[in-house]
């Protein structure tokens, strides 16, 4: 069983930049695709707004985060991460990682299936104030 947990959410200021990290236990996740989604209140559903593959090397992005948001993986660690620059208010929400041991093919023209993660962190709450 795979445990995820994300780390590194606050409060910062419109323009700022968080990192976010997703730890996994229990389990290796290096051939694991991983995704990173967000959820704002009030919207029933998660989004996908970052996905890689297992082998790091490909990696795909919502349009309203492309540019800003970077995500990468150090196998090492066990860890993925979501580097978050130039923040705006649009970007509050509940961060959440997700794995997908099926390892689904990552493309950038492609928006991955939200089905196919099999394994969820808790979310990490950011804020951005204007």
């Amino acid at each position: 069983q795979v445990q995820l947990v994300e780390s590194g959410g606050g409060l910062v200021q419109n323009g700022s930049s968080l990192r976010l990290s997703c730890t996994a236990s229990g389990r290796s996740i290096s051939d694991h695709t991983v995704a990173w989604f967000r959820q704002t209140a009030g919207k029933p559903e998660r989004e996908i707004v970052a996905a890689i593959s297992w082998t790091g090397v490909s990696t795909w992005y919502d349009d309203s985060v492309k540019g800003r948001l970077t995500i990468s993986r150090d196998k090492a660690k066990n860890t993925v991460y979501l580097q978050m620059d130039s923040l705006k208010p649009e970007d509050t929400a509940v961060y959440y990682c997700a794995s997908d041991e099926g390892a689904s093919t990552v493309t950038s023209n492609r928006r991955p299936y939200s089905s196919a993660f099999d394994y969820w962190g808790q979310g990490t709450q950011v804020t951005v104030s204007s």
